[in-house]
């Protein structure tokens, strides 16, 4: 929210530059984000008059201009604004002037003319981004004033973070009852004079409350005879664009710096197309609505709504429509400014696509009780200036409806414990009374019942953060906790996260960190048959679905990296998944990752090679190996998404925890994939640790047996593996393959796998008929259950 200083101290005395206000403010929790002067840098620039203009004799488009800047002969400039005439005050350059973006401007000689300088349009000057002509000034601006001393365009513009549950805070006048309460010193919040606009007739629109528990409380008033042509005063404009909104006609204007000055959103309809009387009822389903930006939308049932005899004229809180738009040749308005209940729009607006100043508030609380006070205000600003003859204020509101605040109980003991140090009596009452809340002394500490635009102030707690950022956070010393302290021991048997990613980030890994909500499309295309949870709300069409594996969002960091000359990508990511069993949803921590491109560096010493599954599965296995995680196996199979022959389960004990395989060649052809990338993931907790047990080391010598085994070619390693672990007997220690072979000498389908025997005892050394025995174990069991064969 953007808040000019000098609009601030007309209800306030500040007292400080905006450097200071602001680190007061963010203190008490309301973040300076940014603080500039109102306009660029520039001058030499002053107000002036047109004095006569005269079609140049060269150019059509041009005009000489006599203008006066003050004192002094009137000076000759040539301008190409189709406003430029006679009696017009605007703004004048002078010869030397610098305005923004480094422009200096110098004599010079249009069309065989001599010019003395530059009349500056409100682009030039930095006050726009767009405008047609020259600043236009007011007839009685200063001439020969310099115009940013007048304009006072070194006002200082602080951008400030209002937090989502002080909606109270989003305007001017919330703004500086913040300021009166935090710099105290016997400020008070004064303002401008608000006082009732007197009705010049008796015209009024029937108000009808359909839906009171949403619009408990509805203020209207017509005025007849608004001139909506007339120019808005500057000075009305400059407050708008330095709160950052622009100019667009009267009666607009005066609603949005309303909302802008006290925090009130209003509405203004074109009375003459208002069909009987105006009600706030709830939507009617598939009730179609056209607004004021053109969109048609259709309603669901659950909105509310501004209805008249031919149907909804607005979505309540959030934009009006299209039919009951003021135009420039409007002349009579109904002016709205209602109290809509958070509950009732929260969430309506995005549903639609909408997100307005008027919802934004209107969702975080407006004040209940400050719709007559708007309605006045603009009533005042309107008919200054654009005229018009104002009915009375009607305000219609069903009480019984309307929020109430209840006393809030603060204890002083417990006070003194969350703080850390026992406040002043005095200092607490001072403090909430500041805020405007009624403070009513008790044994025990103090009841204060808030003021009915602090929504957020609700519990104990609420109370005593309000006294901590009063008083300083700053100010509270810092003391040594007086508790006990118990450090618990952490479990060896959890996974070491960043064990885990050390290890990975080694092996040339990088962390990704990615949305938790995923391209509905390519999660499709990689999972098929899997449900997903579809967001109501989401932030883009591409982040439309939660995650049920890692793999979309760590595809599209790979392809974006891809797409600027990565040529070797290796990522990383520990999440959560979300699967949807029925009608739970279960949430699963997994840790996956990706590699594509090059196996190895671009160096001199070796070619380059693509990395492949086995390349991705030793690194997963030296993952499984560092964390200590136990007896992990690959089994061969299927899943849609991966290559076929090229992808396995990943196994721990009995139970299927991740898979790993490479991409499949349709899904890298589809994402237009240079490289074709390999994939795994599993489950986290698969990563905890074995609890560790002592294991005695033999004081004996090893025996190695080699053999070589003929066997199928779809026979798997982890077979054969536990084939010999459970024929070996004890003896055995460890199991080590140093050759595959296929070829000449061995079958068709067949292929021979050379194996490495090691056996230890841990009480004698053992005897070449030890080992044999063992080996002949050995070969018997992968005979009858293998079918495997010595290679001679």
């Amino acid at each position: 929210m953007r808040v000019p200083l000098s609009w601030l101290s007309e209800w306030v005395p500040v007292g400080i530059d905006g450097r200071a206000l602001g680190d007061r403010l963010s203190l008490a929790g309301f973040e300076l984000e940014a603080i500039a002067p109102a306009a660029p840098p520039f001058s030499g620039v002053v107000v002036a008059e047109i004095l006569s203009a005269e079609r140049h004799p060269q150019a059509d488009k041009l005009q000489v201009c006599r203008v006066s800047a003050g004192d002094g002969a009137p000076l000759q400039i040539v301008c190409g604004a189709a406003n430029a005439r006679s009696g017009l005050r605007t703004a004048l350059a002078v010869v030397g002037a610098e305005l923004p973006g480094g422009l200096r401007i110098k004599a010079a000689k249009l069309r065989g003319i001599e010019s003395a300088g530059m009349l500056c349009s409100a682009k030039e000057l930095g006050l726009a981004e767009t405008s047609e002509g020259i600043l236009e000034l007011p007839a009685d601006a200063p001439v020969g004033r310099n115009l940013r001393e007048w304009l006072d365009l070194d006002d200082e513009v602080l951008e400030l973070n209002v937090t989502p549950n002080r909606g109270d805070a989003m305007s001017v006048l919330g703004v500086a009852r913040e300021v009166a309460a935090i710099l105290g010193e016997g400020r008070a919040v004064a303002g401008p004079s608000l006082h009732a606009v007197a009705a010049g007739s008796g015209e009024c629109r029937t108000v009808r409350l359909e839906a009171p528990k949403a619009a408990p409380r509805f203020a209207g008033r017509v005025i007849r005879g608004v001139d909506n042509r007339r120019p808005t005063p500057l000075w009305l404009r400059e407050r708008l664009r330095r709160a950052g909104q622009r100019s667009i006609s009267p009666v607009v204007d005066v609603t949005n710096f309303v909302l802008l000055e006290l925090g009130q959103p209003m509405h203004a309809y074109d009375l003459a197309t208002l069909r009987g009387d105006v009600r706030a009822r709830p939507a009617i389903a598939d009730e179609p609505l056209t607004l004021l930006d053109g969109r048609a939308i259709t309603l669901a049932g659950d909105e509310l709504v501004i209805a008249d005899d031919g149907g909804a004229v607005g979505l309540a809180g959030i934009m009006g429509g299209a039919r009951t738009a003021v135009t420039a040749t409007t002349t009579d308005v109904f002016l709205e400014s209602a109290w809509f209940s958070p509950q009732a729009l929260a969430g309506r607006g995005r549903r639609h696509g909408l997100h307005t100043d008027a919802s934004q508030r209107f969702e975080r609380g407006v004040d209940p009780e400050g719709q007559a006070r708007a309605i006045e205000r603009a009533t005042a600003l309107l008919i200054g200036m654009a005229g018009g003859t104002p009915g009375p204020t009607q305000v219609v509101a069903s009480a019984e409806h309307l929020p109430q605040r209840a006393p809030v109980r603060l204890r002083r003991a417990r006070l003194a414990r969350v703080l850390g140090v026992a406040p002043p009596d005095a200092a607490v009452e001072g403090h909430l009374r500041a805020l405007g809340m009624t403070v009513v002394a008790t044994p025990d500490g103090w009841e204060a019942t808030p003021p009915g635009f602090r929504f957020d102030v609700t519990i104990e707690a609420d109370l005593i953060e309000e006294v901590a950022r009063l008083a300083g956070f700053e100010a509270i010393p810092a003391a040594r906790l007086a508790a006990a302290q118990r450090i618990d021991a952490e479990p060896s048997v959890v996974p070491d996260e960043a064990r885990a990613l050390e290890l990975l980030a080694a092996r040339g890994y990088h962390e990704s960190i990615s949305y938790a909500f995923v391209d509905p499309t390519l999660q499709q295309q990689l999972f098929a048959d899997a449900a997903a949870l579809t967001l109501a709300n989401p932030i883009a069409s591409d982040l439309a679905v939660m995650r049920v594996s890692l793999w979309p969002g760590l595809l599209r960091a790979m392809r974006e990296n891809l797409r600027r000359q990565h040529d070797r990508v290796r990522l990383v990511e520990h999440g959560s998944v979300f699967v949807v069993e029925g009608a739970s949803t279960r949430e699963v921590d997994m840790m996956a990752g990706v590699a594509c491109g090059t196996r190895a560096p671009e160096q001199w010493g070796a070619a380059k090679a693509p990395v492949d599954f086995h390349d991705v599965k030793g690194d997963l296995e030296a993952l499984l190996a560092t964390t200590g995680s136990g007896e992990f196996s690959f089994v061969a199979d299927r899943l849609p998404c991966l290559h076929p022959g090229r992808a396995a389960r990943i196994v721990r004990g009995e139970r299927h925890v991740g898979w790993i395989g490479e991409l499949h060649p349709d899904l890298v052809r589809v994402l237009e994939l240079t490289y074709v990338p390999v994939l795994f993931e599993l489950e986290y907790a698969a990563l905890s640790a074995e609890k560790p047990r002592f294991r005695e080391v033999s004081r004996f010598p090893q025996v190695r047996r080699d053999i070589a085994i003929v066997v199928d070619d779809a026979t798997p390693l982890s077979a054969i593996r536990e084939r010999v672990t459970l024929s070996g007997s004890s003896l055995l220690r460890d199991l080590v393959v140093f050759d595959v072979y296929r070829g000449a000498g061995i079958e068709s389908g067949r292929k021979s796998v050379a194996l490495g025997l090691i056996f230890q005892d841990k009480s004698r050394t053992l005897t070449d008929q030890d080992a044999d025995r063992a080996v002949a174990a050995v070969v018997a069991d992968l005979s009858g259950a293998l079918n495997a064969r010595i290679r001679e």
